[in-house]
């Protein structure tokens, strides 16, 4: 996941910004770089190497600076190589490092070529520096705002000129970014940690701010470009590696950062191709016949909803197995199966004990997909695709599940190309779709308030329901664990054509029954169900796509969803049901991010 650091200063800020560089290297990176500005123009080093390797070749090119910025990049749009690292300059008189995804740069991209810029590198990130470059109207601030005004996607960018000594400009949508305010001297970067015992007084940009970084001050304006004041917060060096920012626990702080997960989790895909899961991907793919996926909890309900894809859009056999239950009975193994493993830590136990029975009995076509790259899961496996959800803390997994959700989407649509079953025009649409998650999940967050109002009536249950049908029962099922692991309510999911069969004798008017409501070919067969459990007195809140026709009535409780998101809805509708269980148990007083008896990473069996 990139990293982002930048100072404006009387002093040299190489080592500050070197020294922010190596905080941040826990996040993942393949390539790291600085730029300066010296003289009167703009200097730079980058490095496919360690971040050591770039302090020692800026010390040898003796490099140094008042201004500028820095950078760590995980190979996405380009390969991991020096032309490819941030920063990236335009004509010499732009410099500009970025986090995120521009999903329009191809567009943009070809209206620069147009205006005569030339492209030395395969990023997005290029595109907005000479973007920058093309607007600059003299007034770096206010250029800034106009180029933001022009990007599609998520983003957090830092960015000075050649013209404008001690002055750098930062924007953020849908990524992270701080600032951090000094004597006579500020500072941005995309985590806290970056600048620990630089300065502890802390500034959290929020979505659409633009910011202006002088020595002496710093200029903010929001999304509707007003000047605003933000809260300057004290973050002790200590804790800033897990500093909470505006939120009040972990858990929601990570349900926010779902956009950027999934941005940062997508960056660089720009066609499919087997190699984003490794060198060796093409020829195992086409080898394999089926899919077996091993997973626990709630890994183990993404590889449910992948089942859904997998053999719809790709038309491969798909089994999903309890990672805790497979190697302790007898199955029948298939050496041309690839056996995915899905795992937030990439070192829980069962996981890995169930891989390695799976390789013992003869299934070595092994994929993982994880959130840590240097794990035991990914050393086991032949491929991986490392999810980069960044630090999760809360126990309750839910960025780590949705770009889990994403790498796996991912995959079916590898598969099914492999497979003679992706067209150029599906591949184009679904990618589209894909680049489009951030900015959808950011609008479904918007729905929180009118969540919190239902949570104040769940707080007062004990038991509830939850429904889904096809590739939503799997996200019934994740709704209700995220439920019952931190607010303590009983809570079950089921597929809703199994109500009769059951677990209708459960509803009364006591028992909530949360319904995922798609406006899907299953809707009117779940519209049916819906009035099963209105007919036995039960309530029923309803998350529904505007399309569905389901309207808010006497013990029906409905909230609309910004849009349907055809086979990716599963993604989206996981997000108020993270919400609903969060606020439930905020409302009942619980600890929400280190519920009783449970541990983040499980790493005993």
């Amino acid at each position: 996941m990139c990293g982002i650091v930048g100072a404006v200063a009387q002093r040299n800020i190489t080592p500050i910004l070197v020294e922010g560089l190596k905080r941040l290297e826990y996040r993942g990176y393949d390539s790291c770089g600085v730029a300066l500005h010296v003289d009167g123009k703009l200097e730079r080093s980058r490095s496919t190497a360690r971040v050591a390797e770039l302090e020692k070749q800026v010390a040898e090119a003796h490099l140094e600076g008042f201004t500028g910025i820095a950078h760590t990049r995980w190979a996405t749009h380009g390969a991991p190589a020096s032309h490819n690292a941030h920063p990236h300059f335009s004509r010499g008189r732009i410099a500009l490092v970025h986090n995120g995804i521009i999903e329009n740069h191809d567009e943009l991209r070809e209206e620069l070529r147009a205006a005569g810029y030339e492209f030395e590198s395969q990023t997005d990130t290029e595109v907005i520096a000479h973007l920058v470059d093309h607007l600059y109207t003299g007034d770096l601030f206010e250029t800034v705002q106009l180029a933001t005004k022009q990007l599609v996607g998520a983003f957090a960018i830092a960015v000075f000129s050649r013209d404008e000594p001690h002055r750098v400009v930062g924007a953020r949508r849908g990524s992270p970014l701080i600032v951090g305010i000094g004597n006579g001297e500020n500072f941005l970067a995309s985590d806290a940690l970056a600048l620990a015992g630089t300065t502890n007084q802390i500034v959290y940009l929020e979505e659409g701010d633009v910011v202006d970084l002088q020595m002496q001050r710093i200029w903010i304006i929001d999304a509707n470009g007003k000047q605003v004041e933000r809260e300057v917060k004290t973050v002790q060096a200590h804790t800033a590696a897990v500093e909470l920012g505006p939120y009040r626990h972990y858990m929601q702080k990570e349900i926010f950062e779902q956009p950027r997960a999934i941005a940062d989790t997508l960056e660089g895909i720009e066609s499919i191709t087997p190699d984003i899961f490794g060198d060796k991907a093409y020829g195992i793919f086409k080898k394999i016949d089926s899919v077996l996926i091993l997973a626990c909890g709630t890994s183990y309900y993404s590889g449910m909803t992948a089942k859904y894809w997998l053999e719809a859009v790709a038309g491969v056999r798909t089994d999903v197995e309890i990672a805790s239950e497979y190697r302790y009975r007898d199955s029948v193994p298939n050496p041309n199966a690839l056996v995915v493993t899905i795992s937030q830590s990439g070192e829980t136990a069962d996981t890995l004990a169930a891989l390695r029975h799976a390789q013992s009995q003869g299934m070595q076509h092994t994929l993982t997909i994880c959130n840590a790259a240097t794990s035991a899961m990914v050393r086991e496996c032949a491929l991986a695709y490392i999810t980069r959800a960044g630090v999760e803390v809360g126990v309750a997994s839910t960025k780590a599940f949705s770009t889990q959700l994403a790498a796996l989407f991912l995959l079916t649509l590898t598969l099914a190309q492999v497979k003679g079953r992706l067209s150029d025009e599906k591949e184009a649409a679904f990618l589209k779709e894909m680049r489009h998650l951030p900015a959808a999940i950011t609008a479904v967050l918007a729905l929180e308030p009118q969540i919190i109002a239902w949570a104040e009536a769940f707080a007062r249950k004990e038991n509830a329901l939850f429904l889904g049908r096809g590739l939503h029962y799997p996200i019934a099922l994740e709704g209700a664990l995220k439920l019952k692991e931190i607010s303590y309510i009983h809570a079950e999911a089921y597929p809703a054509g199994e109500l009769k069969h059951g677990p209708l004798a459960l509803v009364t008017e006591e028992m909530p029954v949360v319904t995922v409501a798609p406006a899907d070919s299953m809707i009117d067969k779940l519209k049916s169900n819906m009035q099963e459990v209105r007919a036995r007195g039960g309530e029923l809140y309803v998350f529904a796509d505007g399309d569905s026709r389901i309207t808010t009535s006497e013990g029906v409780h409905v909230i609309r969803m910004p849009e349907h998101y055809g086979l990716l809805s599963p993604i989206l509708h996981v997000v108020p049901l993270q919400l609903l269980a969060y606020h439930t148990a905020l409302a009942r007083g619980t600890d929400v991010d280190k519920p009783r008896n449970l541990a983040k990473s499980v790493t005993v069996e």
